[in-house]
């Protein structure tokens, strides 16, 4: 297909290369303004349902109140953070 429309393009290298930039460029037109707008109410990008269970700590809505938090789940890092806590360097033999 593209070397049909690469033969049929006129004027030789220049005007080649200046149609098939012409083409692109009308395609993504057609695409830009009228595909995708035609298209969008039938994709389901902007459908989006959040639902909350009412059994979560914190109440109905789910918020977790602080100092509230399940055992296990308090995200303590296992080192110091403050300093750096690589070992010592070996003396040099």
């Amino acid at each position: 297909m593209y070397a049909w429309i690469w033969r049929k393009l006129p004027f030789g290298l220049a005007g080649k290369l200046t149609g098939s930039v012409l083409l692109v460029a009308a395609t993504v037109a057609l695409l830009w303004y009228v595909v995708f707008p035609w298209a969008e109410p039938l994709l389901p990008f902007d459908d989006v349902q959040v639902t909350q269970d009412s059994g979560e700590p914190g109440g109905p809505a789910g918020n977790v109140i602080p100092g509230d938090a399940p055992p296990g789940d308090e995200h303590d890092l296992p080192y110091d953070t403050e300093r750096n806590n690589t070992p010592p360097a070996s003396p040099n033999r």
